[in-house]
């Protein structure tokens, strides 16, 4: 730089380039490569229900009446004393906080003195009846719970609607949806714990159950996993998905006498089992061999699902075929000598098969 008297100059000295780690301190993304995440020593995901309820927040939903509130107060009681969920899944012991917001005080006993027959209630479980909605500092109570616990395991709050709050003017449902649940979201996060939010189906049925949740996709969205609990007429079924979890289809069987929602299997597996269950009831008591078509009127199955089953039954001798399309009891090879000798071998019926196999069941005539 030339001086003030024009004649000398000064040599300036620009400060350093900051190092490269100073660059990587400095910027807020990219510092975790793939390498390093590969490299670290993470703890697995811990499930409070092995292959069902993990750590995180799960969103139970239900048509009202359905047995909600008595699956969760069952899988709460299994938690607090190390039992058995759904009667047979074993799980391991931990602090249980229950939020029964809409039940009272002698509700509650009575369901427990039913599933607790013996009466030995699991002094880990802890119910409440009331509690502070979400923006009036729920979170806040709940974290106390969980800081004062040996070993917090699972919160359940039942439900949603007694616990949200107040939705903003101009807030959309969506983001009113993702607000009522994000904090009990991070809450389940830094506590490694899981957190259950019992939830309502809207009344319209739809083809995908997940798609009857009241509300918008902001809720399932949120939640880490989700599960709906359905009825149809093949019986319940409880759906789940979720980020750390495999895809979820099991029918259950509510024991009215003892409270507890028992597993019954794949709900697949059930179905077709009580599918093959039907056809052969049907065939067996029918008075001439049957169709894919009056199989499904009777049973009240899709014409496809029969059909297919007939064809797996066949191979697998369950069923006997007795011309084209038509299917006998294997017990009942009566009916195909005889149709065989009324019509030169044609087991083709008049169409009254369907009728013919009330009026047997009836134990009147068709006529």
């Amino acid at each position: 730089m030339l001086n003030a008297d024009q004649t000398s100059y000064t040599v300036e000295h620009l400060p350093p380039l900051p190092a490269a780690t100073d660059v990587a301190q400095a910027r807020r993304l990219g510092l975790t490569s793939s390498a390093a995440l590969m490299a670290k020593d993470l703890p697995p995901i811990r499930y409070v229900v092995p292959g069902f309820i993990a750590e995180g927040l799960t969103l139970l939903a239900g048509k009202s009446k359905i047995g909600k509130s008595w699956l969760i107060l069952g899988t709460a009681i299994a938690v607090a004393s190390g039992g058995y969920a759904f009667g047979s899944v074993k799980v391991d012991e931990g602090d249980v906080l229950y939020l029964a917001l809409e039940d009272n005080e002698r509700r509650l006993q009575s369901r427990l003195k039913q599933l607790l027959p013996l009466g030995r209630a699991p002094e880990r479980l802890y119910i409440d009846t009331t509690c502070r909605r979400l923006d009036q500092g729920l979170v806040e109570d709940l974290r106390e719970w969980l800081t004062a616990m040996a070993s917090p395991r699972l919160i359940i709050i039942d439900v949603l609607n007694r616990i949200r709050p107040a939705q903003k003017p101009n807030e959309g449902v969506y983001d009113y949806d993702v607000r009522s649940l994000e904090g009990l979201q991070g809450l389940a996060a830094e506590f490694s714990v899981a957190i259950i939010v019992v939830h309502h189906t809207r009344k319209a049925e739809a083809e995908d159950p997940f798609d009857c949740l009241s509300g918008s996709t902001g809720l399932p969205g949120t939640a880490d996993s989700t599960f709906v609990l359905a009825r149809d007429s093949q019986g319940v079924t409880l759906y789940g998905r979720g980020r750390d979890i495999e895809e979820v289809e099991r029918a259950l069987s509510f024991d009215k006498l003892t409270g507890q929602w028992l597993i019954l299997g794949e709900a697949a597996d059930v179905r077709r089992s009580g599918e093959r269950g039907a056809i052969l009831n049907v065939l067996h008591e029918a008075q001439e061999p049957m169709s894919p078509s009056e199989l499904a009127d009777l049973t009240g199955s899709t014409r496809g699902a029969v059909r297919k089953l007939l064809h797996s039954m066949a191979t697998a001798g369950e069923v006997q075929k007795a011309g084209y399309g038509r299917y006998v009891h294997p017990d009942r090879t009566d009916l195909v000598k005889e149709k065989g000798r009324s019509g030169g071998g044609n087991t083709r019926n008049s169409g009254n098969t369907a009728a013919s196999y009330r009026s047997a069941r009836d134990g009147g005539d068709d006529e």
